[in-house]
């Protein structure tokens, strides 16, 4: 055998093994390369909306009532309880009647000595009368006698009205409550002297079923509020009046729902800020005056808008938000956004997306601008705040 033949024999074993050597590392870096990431994405549909405010406010009573006597004297019993409730018109001390019967007693013989004056001047004018046209008696004297009934009449309504005044006085020994409501402490007790329109007042009365609650806005969100609702972008919740929720202090909510009865004319030179008054139903007393509760006002339905989960929402240096989405090739883009507000777990977007969009909502970690990623559908309702649906926030 040559020996040229004998190297090629010797050779094809190598060349063999450096072969199937190659096809086992294409084999190799095929196995090695990575799947595409796996993310989660939210189809942005449009939706209404209901568009609620939350402030802080202040409960303040619906009616105070201050009671204060209306006569002098001495009291001498007090008829309620410190912090019961009480009915429009029950009474709440008796001063002293004594001296107002007596004062009535008297008016009411000053009218009797008139109405007798009446009487005996009356009868002289009906004799009077005769004589004078007979020249029995002067015409003066039949002008005294007249002049004389005309007083006597007088003196009767004069006397009326003093009894009138008498009985009123009387009565005001008997002090009513002027509303229903809840009493406070009692700066009297019997044996204590009052005085006619005093300063100080007996007992408070304070009215708590209804409650105000008032609250303070800026004028830009009320500004924008308007605006809003005039260029039809919200409509208005119910019957046309903004419905208002409360939480309480202590981060519980408020059983009942009030209606917002008006907002404060002048703005606040110092804070740029308008006043509202909600009133709300307070049948279990809960709410009190001067309470520190948090409302939500419903502006109205924003029909069309766009919620993205707030997760899902990142931040440029400049403070632009920003959205990673999933476009038809299942690669990754960034786009900014406008956002107007949060509502709930969601910020509610003004500008930068479009219905059929699909945000990813999860696993933004393993997703950059141009990646190609495998995106999974999630729901709305399968969102939970501060989870995951389906890969790493």
């Amino acid at each position: 055998m040559r020996p040229a033949a004998s190297l090629s024999i010797a050779l094809l074993p190598i060349v063999a093994l450096l072969a199937t050597a190659g096809c086992d590392d294409h084999k190799n870096q095929q196995q090695a390369a990575p799947p595409p990431p796996e993310v989660s994405v939210l189809t942005i549909q449009p939706r209404a909306v209901t568009l609620e405010t939350d402030l802080p406010g202040r409960a303040s009573a619906f009616r105070i009532s201050q009671v204060r006597p209306q006569v002098g004297g001495v009291i001498l019993r007090r008829l309620f309880t410190e912090g019961d409730d009480v009915r429009e018109g029950q009474q709440l001390y008796q001063i002293d009647p004594a001296p107002f019967r007596a004062s009535l007693d008297s008016a009411r013989a000053a009218v009797a000595r008139a109405q007798a004056g009446v009487v005996s001047n009356g009868l002289i004018v009906k004799r009077y009368g005769p004589l004078a046209q007979a020249q029995a008696v002067s015409k003066q004297d039949l002008s005294n006698a007249q002049a004389s009934l005309q007083q006597s009449q007088a003196d009767v309504q004069s006397g009326r009205a003093q009894v009138e005044t008498a009985e009123i006085n009387l009565a005001y020994t008997k002090v009513l409550s002027p509303i229903s409501g809840r009493t406070g402490r009692s700066a009297y007790t019997e044996g204590a002297l009052v005085t006619q329109n005093q300063t100080d007042s007996l007992v408070t009365v304070t009215q708590l079923d209804p409650i105000y609650v008032d609250v303070t806005q800026p004028v830009s969100t009320l500004l924008r509020f308007r605006r809003e609702l005039n260029s039809g972008q919200i409509k208005p919740a119910g019957d046309g009046s903004a419905q208002v929720k409360l939480l309480l202090e202590d981060g519980t909510p408020f059983d009942q729902t009030g209606k917002l009865q008006f907002s404060e004319v002048n703005v606040d030179q110092t804070t740029g800020s308008v006043t509202l008054r909600a009133i709300f139903p307070n049948p279990q007393r809960l709410l009190l005056p001067g309470m520190f509760v948090r409302e939500k006002i419903e502006e109205g339905v924003q029909p069309g808008a766009f919620l993205v989960p707030q997760r899902a929402v990142g931040h440029t240096p400049k403070g632009e938000a920003t959205v990673l989405l999933v476009g038809p090739d299942n690669k990754v883009q960034s786009r900014t956004i406008r956002t107007d507000r949060a509502i709930g777990n969601d910020w509610l977007v003004s500008g930068g997306l479009k219905a059929g969009d699909k945000v990813i909502v999860a696993g933004q970690m393993k997703a950059h601008p141009g990646t190609v990623v495998r995106p999974s559908e999630v729901k709305p309702d399968e969102l939970t705040p501060g989870g995951s649906a389906g890969g790493d926030g």
